[in-house]
């Protein structure tokens, strides 16, 4: 009877590992079909945005590199979310700091008010922000407007996953570096930033790919003459239908998978597991 259950089991563990790896099979396939879909449409030698294609051929992407338009949008993309990524780095990481190891009448406000852009709707945010700079007769000239607005979106992002790394961080490693004559920045430099990077690097590249993509915030405060790759590639699918938005989409796909690579060169994705 005992070798009978046994076997029953082994029979039930076998078949509930064969069925939750055939669920995350479905579940990886559906989430990357429409990409698959996305990267064989921009192949397409025809003249219509459609599946299948009719025929393969690299003449959107050659259209593509040769539209100034787009590559002024890719650039323009690129520089918004690359001082946006910096600049959440650095507040993000301070803040979080001052959250986990100061912060303690007023911690639960300020972690409220550091993660308020990831619950608000983002064309709320962008509402506000667009009256705010209005009112302080900034406006939306230089892009000001554009710059603040990605960076109060991904900041969270840099924010939540420093204080994960944090709330693990030994802190007996800094108490014998400063007994030992190490100074608040050289500690901090030398010890706390090398142990804190993967939280760092993560939330950097959570909040390059973000606003990257980032559509509503770009929209309302966009200053003259800028338009980043969501906007331009919407302005063209108003009036157009060809696979050269499926060429610029999958641009954007390659840059955000090359993010997550650098990623993994630089501090490898094992790193940023917590």
């Amino acid at each position: 009877m005992t070798v009978k259950a046994e076997r029953l089991g082994r029979s039930i563990d076998r078949a509930y590992q064969w069925a939750f790896r055939s669920f995350l099979v479905l579940a990886y396939a559906f989430l990357a079909l429409p990409i698959v879909l996305i990267l064989l449409m921009a192949l397409n030698a025809g003249e219509l945005l459609e599946f299948p294609p009719k025929g393969m051929s690299l003449r959107w992407f050659v259209a593509l590199f040769d539209s100034e338009i787009f590559i002024k949008a890719i650039l323009t993309s690129l520089q918004v979310a690359a001082v946006a990524t910096c600049v959440s780095g650095l507040l993000g990481t301070a803040a979080a700091l001052y959250f986990v190891r100061h912060a303690h009448r007023f911690r639960e406000a300020l972690r409220v008010l550091m993660i308020a852009p990831l619950l608000l709707p983002e064309i709320l945010t962008a509402i506000a922000l667009l009256f705010f700079v209005h009112q302080i007769g900034v406006g939306n000239r230089g892009g000001f407007g554009l710059y603040v607005g990605h960076t109060m979106i991904t900041l969270p992002f840099v924010f939540l996953n420093v204080s994960a790394v944090l709330y693990n961080f030994d802190r007996s490693i800094e108490l014998a570096a400063r007994s030992l004559g190490g100074r608040t920045w050289t500690v901090f430099r030398r010890i706390t930033l090398p142990m804190i990077k993967p939280g760092v690097f993560a939330g950097c590249m959570f909040a390059f790919v973000v606003s990257f993509d980032l559509f509503a915030v770009s929209l309302l405060l966009k200053g003259i003459g800028q338009s980043t790759i969501p906007i331009q590639l919407y302005d063209y699918l108003r009036w157009d239908f060809d696979p050269l938005a499926a060429a610029v989409s999958s641009v954007s796909i390659l840059i955000s998978l090359g993010v997550v690579l650098l990623a993994d060169r630089i501090v490898g994705l094992r790193a940023l597991r917590f």
